[in-house]
């Protein structure tokens, strides 16, 4: 299968790469940035699936048996990228948030409907078994009616990001860390419990002291359609723990699922959850779920790859998709929410965003 990766700028390029070379069933690559310097000097030119490297998009998607393409270019870029392979009639797969606001994204979703190929968002978390296994256990009940979630994600700070990156300039990353990083984290409260965000409240604020004009540090509550009530904080924090955007000790996070009969905790990123719900044959009320992931220096670790196999395989008519634009522009509406209740004081609805049930994934 021939795939097309666009964007050699990007801080996730390398590793979605890295992510095709480790799967057999993706033979070849083309390589495509705008910045011909960039292209003509790429050192990703040399990896042996890479069989096209250039800075003309029109060549890049018209190469034949091109199955789908990857989009990761600046934020402000992503949206007229995405149709020209949607043009193409070329399946789209997107790295988040997929444009810079929500109406763009609405624009990108019906431009795939009319040309009839899939578009999707690369919400790879959604593939980790624990949110695998506690969406299941949340959809059979396991822990009775849901009333509250709560989730964190801290990570480096700004100075150990480039602070003059494109991602802290508001004209091309269209926001902060709600819009990079928080949106995985908006999602599967989406997702997992099979519910949706219908009003925000919070405050968004710039922190670090770096020249930047995004916010930094988030933290808002929300009120879910089901009637829960959940918690976000989200914020570049992390002052002892690396550098980089491929880092994985440079995280704190959590989440946690709360109902009237226990709960579900996700308490790192690491594959382990935390049980507190009526035991089953040959449990205990109050356990732990270990999960036993292989190697991979793959985007997201095997789960990514598990999370891109499911995309193909609903390109080819196997599987419904494991992610939507809807699931984006969900998202979106969510954020853009959260930015306006911080500059009102007040709490915002989140218009509804109809959409068909993401399937379950396997473990």
């Amino acid at each position: 299968m021939r795939a097309a990766l666009l964007g050699l700028s990007h801080p996730h390029t390398d590793v979605l790469l890295t992510t095709f070379e480790n799967m057999p069933e993706i033979t070849s690559v083309v390589l495509w940035d705008e910045n011909a310097s960039l292209v003509a000097n790429t050192k990703l030119a040399r990896s042996p699936k890479v069989t096209l490297t250039t800075a003309n998009l029109d060549e890049a998607l018209s190469q034949p048996d091109l199955h789908f393409a990857l989009v990761c270019v600046r934020n402000d870029q992503a949206a007229a990228v995405a149709q020209r392979v949607i043009a193409a009639e070329i399946h789209l797969l997107a790295e988040k948030p997929v444009a810079l606001t929500s109406r763009q994204i609405l624009s990108i979703q019906e431009a795939a409907a009319k040309k009839g190929v899939l578009a999707s968002v690369l919400y790879s978390r959604r593939a980790h078994p624990c949110m695998v296994v506690a969406r299941k256990m949340l959809r059979e009940g396991a822990i009775g009616k849901l009333t509250s979630m709560e989730t964190r994600f801290l990570t480096t700070q700004v100075r150990f990001r480039n602070p003059k990156h494109w991602l802290f300039q508001r004209q091309h990353s269209g926001g902060g860390i709600l819009l990079w990083l928080g949106c995985h984290c908006l999602d599967l409260l989406h997702h997992v419990p099979d519910d949706e965000i219908a009003e925000v409240s919070g405050f968004l604020a710039t922190q670090s002291g770096e020249e930047i004009d995004v916010e930094d540090t988030a933290t808002l509550a929300l009120k879910f359609r089901s009637g829960a009530i959940g918690t976000f904080h989200a914020s570049y924090s992390l002052a002892f723990s690396g550098q980089g955007y491929v880092n994985a000790k440079g995280y704190d996070s959590y989440l946690g699922f709360n109902g009237r009969n226990g709960r579900i905790v996700w308490p790192s990123l690491d594959p382990l959850l935390q049980i507190e719900a009526p035991p089953q044959a040959g449990q205990t009320a109050i356990r732990q779920q270990t999960f036993t992931l292989p190697e991979s220096t793959s985007y997201g670790g095997v789960y990514g790859e598990v999370f891109i196999r499911w995309f193909i395989a609903a390109t080819q008519g196997r599987a419904a998709p494991p992610a939507t634009l809807a699931d984006a522009l969900r998202t979106a509406r969510v954020i853009e929410a959260a930015e306006l209740a911080s500059r009102t004081g007040r709490a915002v609805q989140v218009v509804a965003t109809p959409s068909t049930p993401a399937p379950d994934l396997e473990n």
